[in-house]
């Protein structure tokens, strides 16, 4: 289990007269992610997301908090804690001159996955993600679907726990996109946990158990989305979060 409590990050930033000031993107969060369930990060651009998923990465060190995955914590235990992550970040760059399938190798040899295990972790992965028709072509050669799939691969290779997927589906094409959504439920009945950051609302009405709205750096409701839409008397989550926050002037 992912334990994330009173999770904070300070920032420093300048105004137009040079003066600094500080601010937080992320101030007092704090959930529980289960064995087997899709939570949902959700909120506009700039409210949070990406900070909270890269601290809960191990990528950014958290200004106040504590984040747990089995009861372990980052600072004793962040080379096994990370053996268990993927992470996926909606501006990962991938080196473009080698092929699908000599990427995932490589991933194979990062992760100490032993050669017969890694051909066959691929194979799965190629057949999971319908990579099979561009699997030996050049990454530069791929179309924006298909690179964000390769993306994918690349954090799977090592059969994580947790996923933690930033914008999974961000800019891609309707099919592109379902094979990634039918990847997530594929991996919630493997009893996977996963961390699914998206300002698509109605993906996340539809593939998550337990959501976290936020906005401007705090979680300004959290539940099912049944109980998100009850609460807020709304038939959908994208209206459950306008009436959240006043309306949608006053979105920044």
């Amino acid at each position: 289990m992912l334990e994330v409590k009173n999770l904070k990050k300070k920032f420093i930033k300048y105004n137009d007269k040079k003066e600094k000031q500080e601010f937080y993107a992320d101030n007092g969060i704090t959930f529980q992610a289960k064995e087997g369930q899709i939570i949902g990060i959700l909120g506009p651009n700039g409210a949070g997301k990406t900070t909270l998923l890269r601290m809960i990465a191990g990528i950014l060190e958290p200004s106040d908090g504590t984040i747990c995955f089995d009861g372990l914590n980052y600072k004793q235990n962040e080379i096994e804690i990370k053996k268990k992550i993927a992470y996926l970040s909606g501006n990962t760059k991938i080196y473009r001159t080698i092929t699908t399938y000599e990427l995932l190798k490589m991933c194979c040899d990062f992760y100490d996955v032993d050669c017969k295990e890694g051909e066959k972790r691929i194979e799965e992965i190629v057949a999971i993600l319908d990579m099979k028709s561009f699997l030996y072509q050049k990454i530069e050669n791929l179309s924006t679907g298909q690179m964000q799939r390769v993306n994918i691969a690349r954090c799977l290779v090592h059969n994580p726990k947790y996923y933690i997927l930033d914008e999974a589906t961000s800019g891609l094409d309707i099919i592109s996109s379902q094979i990634i959504l039918d990847f997530i439920k594929k991996e919630k009945k493997n009893k996977k946990t996963i961390l699914y950051s998206t300002h698509y609302m109605e993906e996340a009405e539809n593939i998550c158990d337990y959501v976290l709205m936020i906005n401007e750096g705090i979680v300004i409701k959290e539940g099912t989305p049944d109980e998100i839409k009850k609460s807020t008397k709304t038939s959908n989550l994208r209206d459950s979060f306008f009436a959240l926050i006043g309306g949608v002037n006053h979105e920044k």
